[in-house]
């Protein structure tokens, strides 16, 4: 039997380092908000096999959807877009976190016409403010986002509130908790350090705030 592509997804990210955790020495993300892991899933750009299972994860994931567009966020999402796209054989656009600056001015860049159904590919969710502001750019273009996907979520409640008021269908190919589970069953973290971990995913916000960070 194949193993579970969530597993084994979030196998991946750990055998190549995509996944760090450091509860004692935690990470500073854009948010402010102090946290224990980080994930870069840049790294799989480096990965060919690993690629194609995450490639293969975001068709099936949105293999009952009907729509006309994939759009990747700039710039870790654009890659697996245009691999998304490629597969697909559908047109792909990408959006920048603003508006360009000079030139044309454009957010999104690529061929978008008013009332395309589009998916946005995105490589990570953490609080789901980035993936919001990339759909709301795509709907000020006219377009309907009729999903986001991304290889990563965290889960956190304040990025699922965010989305559910925003009405966008979130899809992902592995969580938190499956990473998690992965990293102890693997001996790669520790028991204590796995409930440091727990601890911050129940509380982030308070978990950052008694060290000093966002909250």
């Amino acid at each position: 039997m194949s193993p579970d592509p969530s597993r084994r997804l979030a196998a991946d990210l750990l055998s190549i380092g995509a996944v760090a955790f450091s509860p004692d020495r935690p990470f500073t993300w854009a948010s402010g908000l102090l946290s224990p892991v980080y994930c870069d899933n840049r790294l799989t750009l480096g990965h060919p096999a690993i690629r194609r299972r995450i490639t293969d994860g975001f068709a099936a994931a949105v293999s009952d959807l009907h729509f006309d567009v994939v759009a990747g966020t700039a710039t870790a999402g654009i890659p697996h877009a245009a691999w998304l796209a490629d597969r697909l054989g559908l047109p792909m656009v990408y959006v920048r976190s603003a508006a360009k600056g000079h030139g044309r001015g454009r957010r999104v860049e690529g061929p978008l016409d008013p009332g395309a159904r589009v998916v946005v590919v995105e490589d990570l969710v953490s609080t789901g403010m980035s993936s919001l502001s990339a759909v709301e750019g795509l709907r000020d273009e006219g377009a309907e986002v009729v999903a986001l996907v991304a290889i990563f979520s965290y889960g956190l409640p304040a990025a699922r509130d965010a989305v559910a008021r925003a009405g966008v269908d979130v899809r992902v190919l592995t969580t938190f908790d499956v990473l998690l589970e992965e990293a102890v069953g693997s001996g790669r973290i520790s028991g204590e350090g796995a409930a440091s971990l727990r601890a911050w995913y129940e509380d982030p916000n308070g978990w950052s705030r008694e060290r000093g960070g966002a909250g």
